[in-house]
Formats: structure tokens, sequence, C-alpha cells
């Protein structure tokens, strides 16, 4: 039947109703725990942050910008950066005891010498009681030294020297060599530059600086280095020693447009090449021409040293020629290194009052792409002269030319006297022990200043770097090859009166102007270390 009712057995479940009891503290309802107190109460009697400072420091390099690692580290690290923040939850001693949940920096003024850094914690109060609490630590930057700035305030406390030397009379190597530390910062680890008769000093405050220092010349010249160790001090008990170590750089005394005499077996092992080549080129190997063939060969600093030989004759011994007349020795003309060199016979004559004046020469030369009748040129007078070279002596000089032409000159240039339109930096503050001021630049690359009278054997020391310079120079604006190699930096404008000058000489000497090379205004860079802004209160913003 429908209205009957069905007796049966049913399962009834606990209740889901929870059961409460009362804070001891306060006697707010809470579930059971094993401190029988509410979450306000169990804060307000048990710190978990008892133990961890709430104010800490840090210490930081003025000088090289970087903080203190413990236990000795220096690091270089951006504000409110992973790193900065590794090394203030270093510097909290108890934070061993709890668990860390979250840390991150709290926003404060960068000239404030404040960090504010807020924590998340956990601990185990009770058994099965977790308690989480987010308080705030406070350090204070505090200025220091860094062992690497100390010795550097300090005087004669290097650690590591590099000492560059060229047995040669010029220092047009040197010259460029600055150009190339400069333009990849090489010299940033440098303490100190110091030049001397023969070369260059690089002092720094570690092993690892120098030998850095080392491997880069060791990429862009040909070197031969060598290494000694001066002991200053030595600890027996803890087994440790000071030292200074020396490391010597010596640069093979091979030049650009320098005449090479090569000893017979050398010239056999290079494909059979004359003896009497031109070093068209210097990099991290020696580069040699052929001036008869166009044949062109290579020597590395290791091949060089097992033997080495002195040049025949360098760019200061060289004479200047006059080219009567000159033409190609085959047509198609035989060229290399992309048409740069081109073989030719030419007519030349020395230039000048001497006894040779009216000889006519005929050679062969490898600047028939640049030279035309009526050019002046630099070149060797072989045929008439002594040279103290046992390769020299011992080759058979029945092939040998009378006359080798190396580079083409611009003999109007010398009646120029207007400044250049660009410069170049340096990297020189100490010349021999005497320190230079910040307006002066080292010995040679700028002319002395009026208020320095130099006499005797200085004031013919600095004519010649002077000339070295001017060399340089020349060298830089005659070959771009060579100048996209390094910086050139537009020369500061001058005064009215001076541009107005500037402006008059060159409307009377625009034809004079298209024959001399010059570097063109978009090989140069401008200047902007000395970048700064005026603000309207008349203060500079930097």
């Amino acid at each position: 039947m429908s209205g009957e009712i069905t007796a049966g057995v049913a399962y009834v479940g606990p209740s889901a109703q929870s059961h409460f009891v009362l804070c001891a503290d306060c006697g707010t309802p809470i579930e059971p725990n094993g401190a029988n107190l509410c979450v306000n109460c169990l804060r307000n009697s048990i710190d978990i942050t008892e133990g961890i400072p709430k104010q800490a420091a840090i210490n930081w390099c003025k000088g090289c910008s970087r903080y203190l690692a413990p236990p000795t580290q220096w690091v270089i690290c951006d504000m409110e950066s992973r790193e900065l923040l590794a090394i203030c939850l270093r510097k909290l001693k108890g934070l061993s005891k709890v668990r860390l949940i979250d840390a991150g920096f709290i926003w404060t003024e960068p000239h404030s010498k404040r960090l504010r850094v807020k924590l998340t914690i956990q601990k185990e109060v009770f058994s099965s009681t977790v308690l989480q609490q987010i308080f705030e630590v406070e350090y204070i930057i505090q200025g220091a030294q860094c062992p690497e700035c100390t010795r550097l305030a300090a005087k004669n406390t290097w650690r590591a020297l590099v000492q560059v030397r060229q047995k040669v009379d010029h220092k047009r190597t040197f010259l460029y060599l600055e150009q190339l530390i400069l333009k990849h910062n090489a010299d940033k680890d440098t303490i100190s530059v110091q030049e001397v008769k023969d070369g260059l000093n690089f002092f720094y405050a570690t092993k690892q600086h120098a030998i850095k220092m080392v491997d880069f010349l060791s990429a862009i010249a040909p070197v031969r280095a060598k290494s000694s160790e001066q002991l200053i001090s030595m600890d027996i008990q803890n087994s440790t020693t000071n030292a200074k170590l020396t490391y010597s750089v010596e640069i093979i005394p091979i030049c650009k447009d320098d005449v090479v005499c090569l000893p017979a077996k050398i010239a056999r092992s290079m494909s059979n090449i004359a003896q009497i080549v031109i070093c068209h080129r210097v990099g991290n190997q020696i580069y040699l021409i052929d001036p008869l063939t166009l044949t062109l060969g290579d020597i590395s600093a290791n091949l060089y040293y097992r033997s080495a030989f002195p040049p025949l004759a360098d760019i200061t011994q060289a004479t200047e020629f006059i080219v009567l007349d000159i033409e190609p020795t085959s047509h198609p003309p035989k060229t290399a290194k992309g048409g740069r060199f081109l073989l030719a016979d030419a007519q030349v004559s020395p230039v000048g009052g001497s006894m040779n004046a009216d000889v006519i020469y005929h050679t062969r030369t490898h600047l028939g792409a640049v030279l035309k009748p009526g050019d002046t040129v630099q070149g060797y007078m072989l045929a008439s002269s002594n040279f103290n070279n046992d390769a020299w002596d011992a080759m058979n000089h029945s092939r040998t030319p009378e006359v080798v032409l190396v580079r083409k000159t611009y003999p109007n240039r010398r009646k120029k006297s207007k400044a250049r339109g660009w410069r170049l930096k340096s990297i020189v503050k100490d010349i021999s022990g005497m320190s230079l001021g910040d307006d002066q630049v080292g010995l040679g690359r700028e002319r002395a200043p009026e208020k320095i009278k130099y006499r005797g054997a200085g004031a013919a020391e600095q004519a010649k770097a002077e000339a070295d310079y001017e060399r340089f120079l020349r060298d830089l604006e005659e070959d771009e090859e060579l100048r996209q190699t390094i910086n050139i930096f537009k020369e500061e404008k001058r005064d009215n009166g001076a541009a107005d000058m500037d402006e008059s000489d060159m409307e009377t000497d625009d034809e004079d102007e298209d024959e001399l090379p010059q570097i063109r205004l978009d090989e140069m860079l401008d200047e902007m270390e000395n970048l700064v802004i005026d603000s309207d209160e008349g203060e500079e913003v930097e």
C-alpha cells in the first residue's frame, strides 16, 4: 500500500560541528591547540623574531662602489638587486633558526645611506603550531675601503708590474699601442702608467690584472714575455708570502716601413722569398712584402725570437725622392692585397742639394697604385749605404736593388701650420717619476707648454718626441686601415677669432687641401666624458 511506513535501521555519523575552547588569556572561543591561546595572544606572548637584529650595517667602498660580502669578498651590486639582498641576509645572525618565507626591499631615498628589508619568517612554537610573522630590518651603509683601493690610495704599493719595451729609436709603436689600449679599455684595472725611456710601465694591484694585460699585448703585437718575482715578506706560521711580480714584455724591433734583410734560412722557409723585404704592416705578426715581385710573407713572434735579426734601416734613415716616371710592369698590372699594391717600374731622383741630386735611379716598386710623376716618396739608398748587418754581409748583392721605395710623402704639408680638427687621448700621467697635471698629457703627445723650458738634452729629447708624434699623426691621416683600429675625437671649438683665421686659410689653400690626406668627419667621435647639463639654479648636474 502506498500509505504504509517501512521500518528499518539507518547509520548516523558523528556531528560535523567542531568543539571550541576558550582562550586562556582573552576568553575568545578557539579551536583546541597545544597552547590554548588564540593567534593574537600567541603573537603577544611569543616573539619568533627574538635573536634576529632589527638593525645592521654593511660596508661600501667609495672608490670602486663595491659591497663587502662576508667574510672578505668585495662584489659590485646594484641598488635593490638580488646580490645586495643576499649580502643583507647574510649579515643577520639568527636567521638560521627560523624558516625564511619571503624577503624584499622597501624603497628609501638613494642619498639616505639606509636600506630597509621586509622579511617574512615562520617558526614552530609548540607541537603542530607554526607561527608566521612579518618584520622589518634597517641596514646602515658605512663607508670603507677595500684592500685594492687602500693600496691605490697609498704610494708604491703595487703588487704586479708590466714593463713594455721595444729597442728602437722612436716611439711610434707605443703611441699606437696606447690608442689600442684606450679603445679596448684595457687600462681599467691599471693603478698608474709611467713613461720611461724605452717604453711604458703598467702598475697593477693584483697578479690577475697584470696577466690580463700581458695576454692583451700578445693578441695585438708580436711580443715575448718573461716574468720574475721579488719576495717582500713571508709568514712562516701560516705559510703565506707577500711578493711583487714583474712581467717583461718585449716587442719585436721591426716597425712599419722598415726595410729588412732576412737571413737566408728564414727566407727559404717563407716560400723562398727575397731577402730584401719591406714591413708594410704590424699586427700580432710582422707582415712583409717583396717590392720586386709582390710576394707576401709573415713572421710570428715565436719564429722571430728563434733567430732574432734587427731591421736593416728604419724610416728615420730614409731619403726623399721625386718620381720622374712610373708605369706598370705588365698589362694587366700585377697587384696584391686587393689592389693596394701594384708592381711598377719607376724612375726617381733624390731631392735636395746632395751629391746624387742629379742621378736618376731605375727601380721596381710596389707603390704603383699611389704614385704618379711629380710625387715625392721616401726610400732607402741601398747601393751607397753601409750596414752593420750579418745577413746583409752574407747575401749575394747581384740582384739587390739600388733604391727601395717605401711610402708616399706630401711636401705641401710642411707649409701648413693650421691645427688639426681632431685629437687623441693619452693614458700617461707620469714621466720618469714626474707626475703630470690634468691639463698636460704625456711626453711627445703634444707640444710642451710654454711655461716649461727645456734645455740641453731635455730640449733635444722633447723635440725628438714631438717629431715622433707628428709622424704618427701623419700615419693616421694617410692610412685609413690604421684609423679604423683606434678612436679619434673631434677637437673642441675655439674662439671666433681663430675660426675666422681658419676660414681665411681654407679659402686660400683649397687646392692644396684637396691633395693632402685628411680624416673625414664621420670617422671622428664626440667627447662624452665631460658632458654636463646646467640646471636653472646655475648648478652643474653630471
